[in-house]
C-alpha cells in the first residue's frame, strides 16, 4: 500500500493532482479541502494517501491532514457509501464540522452536500455516531450532551446561527437545566 506521497506537484485540476515522484507521475484524487490548500505547480508537495485496488484500477487519494484520511476511512466502510461520495462529504464541509454535525444528528447539514440525499444522511448519523461525534461537552463548555443539543434547537429556533449559538452555549455553566441555559444563552448572545 502507498501510505504517502512527497514530489513535485506536476499538475492539479479540481480533485484530480500529478505529483511527480524521482520522475514516477501518480494521479492522485484530493478533497476539496485538501485541493485549496496545495502549493503551486513545480513545487513540492507531500500528501497521505489511501490507496483502493479494485478489478479494473488501482486508485489513489490523497489527503493533507492525518484526520481527513482517517474520516476518509471511516465513510469508505459503511455500507453504500463509495469512494467519491466519500471525497464530496469531506469536500462539502471539514472534519470538525461534520463531527459537529453527527454529534447533532443534524441531517440537515449533510444533505446540503451535492449526492447526499435525506436518507443517506441517516445512515451516515447513525454509522459515525460513537465514532466521530465531537464531545458535545467540549463543544458545549460542560452542559450535558442532551440539554446542549436542546439549547442549540431553541437557539436556532428563534432564528440564531449555528456560529452566533455555539460560542454562547460554551459559556452555560455545567449542570444547567434547559431552560436556565437558553436564559444563559441569550444572555450571552445579547452582550456579544
Amino acid at each position: 500500500m502507498i501510505g504517502r506521497l512527497s514530489g513535485i506537484l506536476y499538475d492539479k485540476n479540481p480533485a484530480q493532482l500529478l505529483i511527480d515522484c524521482n520522475g514516477v507521475g501518480y494521479e492522485v484524487s484530493v478533497p476539496m479541502s485538501t485541493f485549496y490548500n496545495l502549493p503551486s505547480t513545480g513545487e513540492k508537495v507531500a500528501l497521505l494517501t489511501h490507496m483502493v485496488v479494485r478489478e479494473d484500477a488501482q486508485l489513489l487519494y490523497g489527503f493533507g491532514t492525518q484526520q481527513e484520511r482517517e474520516l476518509f476511512r471511516e465513510l469508505i466502510r459503511i455500507s453504500g457509501i463509495g469512494a467519491r461520495t466519500a471525497l464530496a462529504i469531506l469536500s462539502g464541509m471539514s472534519v470538525k464540522d461534520l463531527a459537529q454535525a453527527v454529534t447533532l444528528q443534524d441531517a440537515g447539514r449533510l444533505t446540503k452536500i451535492p449526492g447526499i440525499g435525506k436518507k443517506t444522511a441517516e445512515r451516515l448519523l447513525l454509522e459515525l455516531k460513537g465514532k466521530l461525534g465531537a464531545d458535545i461537552g467540549a463543544v458545549a463548555g460542560g452542559a450535558g450532551a442532551e440539554s446542549s443539543n436542546d439549547i442549540l434547537s431553541a437557539l436556532l429556533a428563534l432564528g440564531y446561527s449555528e456560529k452566533e449559538a455555539l460560542p454562547a452555549i460554551k459559556q452555560v455553566p455545567v449542570g444547567s437545566t434547559v431552560s436556565d441555559g437558553i436564559r444563559h444563552a441569550l444572555k450571552a448572545l445579547s452582550k456579544g
